[in-house]
């Protein structure tokens, strides 16, 4: 048990990572989930979740999939956070599963916050209180829940009927007249999907309420093996057949609805879930016209538009009510209180089979970055960026050709048998077929312009023969 300078407990931090955050695409997608895109003066929600609570809880453990563990790897680094603790989920089961995994590796008496990566969280000091409390009442064996002070009827989330701390009943998500009601009873909160407890309190009550979860997770948790990760962290994974033994399921309907241990601590934090565009134009700032201040916006006659734009000049005139977001390779243009309807757009995308819901021009990876600067049938162009110390996995293609070509750094590359030193405005060529590897042997960025040429050119073609970070 983690203790404070004065003997009592302190918090662990379970930071659930999961979600892809598609009701704020094109600036969201799968492999850049909303909760790391720097939304707010040049931080992600996931760094700012990380520091709000990092006085109170001493230790993180983050709960995501692999694409998202190098995600917060780097931007952990960026907040010089390291030594935390990470689960690795090969396929999400939702958030009962993945908290009692990492209950599971803590001890019994651990006092753990459960908190989402991507909500905002504005009144600081509030929230410090509100902590404070909810640890009294994990210390007496509660499950407790935070319950935001609803500030209009939304029928969006779901609400927590209450008297005092007590619980009389959670309710799922209202049409209008029910939240209307609900606003005006007073004693009816949102659902925030914050929590607190012991980690052995929440494991009794999940499995008396769903065994069946706690009996997969435990069986999941101890067939894995804790291995060291990035900056002295620890990293546990789940293997993905144990996985997807584990029922599906939310804590609010495995445990939260079923326990007679929960209490509710009444938040007025400045909390948003952002789960939609019009939720996030309330947190930018607005001219005299009601419009979101972008220095690439130009408004005339137009009032009351949210626009995001971050490389192109985007000029409005005679226009309200719009939102407007614009992405290097998409752009969204809805009238405001209809941003729920992206929903269908992305599902469209998925049934086109485009990649536009998935992955941005540019695409993180643990090893650095790609931007695709052109891709046409037969061949595409990539900016290649590889952080010093890092390297690709040694690969093969089926279906295309590729030459490097380097602009900066010195790149250390494997072609078949032979391994080169290639310095900027040297190349090298990996014809189909040929087992390749790119490595950064040095202390700056190595960058390098890539050209593929093939019949197909897909990110999916590729064979991985051997990976530092595990990939298949």
């Amino acid at each position: 048990m983690l203790m404070d300078e004065w003997g009592g407990e302190l918090m662990t931090n379970i930071i659930l990572c999961g979600g892809n955050g598609t009701r704020l695409w094109p600036i969201s997608r799968t492999l850049m989930p909303k909760q790391f895109v720097k939304l707010f003066d040049g931080k992600s929600l996931f760094q700012l979740t990380v520091e709000r609570n990092k006085e109170m809880c001493t230790q993180r453990f983050i709960v995501s999939n692999a694409e998202q563990y190098f995600l917060a790897v780097d931007q952990l680094e960026e907040l010089n956070h390291s030594q935390n603790k990470f689960l690795l989920e090969p396929v999400g089961r939702n958030t009962a599963p993945a908290i009692a995994l990492a209950c599971l590796a803590l001890d019994t008496d651990e006092i753990v916050l459960v908190s989402p990566s991507d909500h905002l969280i504005k009144d600081k000091k509030a929230y410090t209180l509100i902590l404070e409390k909810a640890k009294v009442l994990a210390q007496r064996d509660n499950l407790v829940t935070f319950g935001i002070t609803p500030e209009f009827p939304e029928t969006g989330f779901g609400y927590i009927e209450s008297e005092g701390e007590e619980v009389k009943a959670f309710h799922e998500k209202p049409d209008a007249l029910t939240a209307q009601s609900y606003v005006d009873a007073g004693n009816y909160y949102w659902n925030s999907g914050i929590f607190c407890f012991k980690a052995g309190v929440f494991l009794k009550e999940l499995q008396k309420y769903s065994p069946e979860i706690y009996a997969t997770s435990k069986e999941a948790y101890e067939n894995t093996k804790t291995s060291k990760a990035e900056n002295d962290s620890s990293m546990i994974r789940i293997s993905h057949d144990d996985m997807q033994k584990i029922p599906e399921d939310s804590i609010d309907y495995a445990v939260m609805e079923k326990s007679s241990k929960v209490k509710v601590v009444a938040s007025d934090i400045g909390w948003s879930d952002l789960g939609s565009f019009d939720a996030l134009a309330k947190e930018f700032d607005k001219d005299e016209n009601g419009n979101s201040i972008n220095k690439n916006l130009i408004a005339i006659n137009s009032k009351d538009n949210f626009v995001y734009a971050t490389d192109r000049l985007i000029a409005l005139a005679d226009i309200d009510d719009l939102i407007v977001v614009d992405t290097r390779d998409a752009l969204l243009i809805t009238k405001k209180g209809n941003s729920q309807k992206i929903k269908t757009i992305v599902k469209e995308l998925k049934s086109r089979e485009s990649d536009l819901h998935h992955i941005h021009l540019t695409a993180h990876r643990p090893w650095g970055t790609y931007t695709i600067l052109e891709d046409t049938p037969g061949y595409k162009i990539k900016r290649i960026v590889v952080k010093p110390g890092k390297r690709l996995s040694l690969q093969k293609h089926f279906h295309r050709n590729e030459h490097w070509i380097v602009v900066s750094g010195t790149a250390t590359v494997t072609v078949g048998e032979t391994v080169k030193t290639v310095r900027p405005n040297e190349s090298t060529y990996i014809k189909m077929g040929e087992v390749h590897r790119l490595e950064n042997e040095g202390k700056i960025p190595v960058i390098l312009i890539e050209a593929q040429v093939g019949e197909y050119t897909g990110e999916d073609d590729i064979v991985r023969i051997e990976d530092d970070f595990q990939r298949v």
